[in-house]
């Protein structure tokens, strides 16, 4: 028992790290062709959701909400990113990510290579529909634009997510795919 609460806090440290490491550098926010930034920050809350469970996902959702609302504060992107220091904006749907992710996998994960695909997109997803959502709530942008986001950036993210998802966590578990264990993902 012990073993497993050392292996949360390893893993949900060195997520965190990379989570940081993406905020600081603003590798983890690409600036994109539409209105929104293009974000691979939610990869890492969904390999730690897959990992280690919900509450990994949530802590690591936390640092990745954090880090949106101190980029749009100090370093905006984009003249849309100052809406991000709004906590509800910013933090609240990342923290969504974690739990969300942790679901589909334990519901398909007899169905590894599927279960991590989904758990990818699932992620990705929730954090591009509630963001993007609250933005649509507050009126601050509208819906049109929004739809057009949720197409450019969002569905990108949600592949780059799912296949970034299978390859990490599946040579990290050692899946089984056919008779052979480990990279013939």
């Amino acid at each position: 028992m012990a073993q497993d609460r050392t292996r949360k806090i390893v893993v949900a440290g060195a997520l965190s790290a990379v989570t940081i490491l993406l905020g600081l550098t603003h590798w983890g926010f690409i600036t994109w062709f539409s209105a929104f930034s293009f974000t691979i920050m939610a990869v890492p809350v969904i390999i730690g959701a897959v990992l280690e469970g919900p509450l990994v996902g949530l802590g690591i959702g936390l640092i990745f909400g954090l880090f949106s609302m101190l980029q749009a504060a100090i370093a905006p992107t984009a003249p849309g990113d100052t809406v991000f220091t709004n906590p509800l904006i910013s933090v609240v749907p990342r923290l969504c990510i974690g739990p969300v992710t942790w679901l589909v996998w334990r519901a398909l994960q007899k169905i590894p290579v599927l279960g991590l695909i989904a758990a990818g997109v699932a992620g990705s997803l929730t954090n591009t529909v509630l963001v993007l959502g609250m933005l649509g709530l507050f009126k601050i942008y509208p819906w049109p634009l929004i739809g057009a986001s949720a197409v450019t950036n969002g569905l990108p993210e949600a592949a780059v997510a799912a296949v970034l998802t299978l390859i990490i966590v599946g040579l990290t578990m050692q899946l089984k795919i056919g008779k052979r264990k480990g990279a013939d993902l």
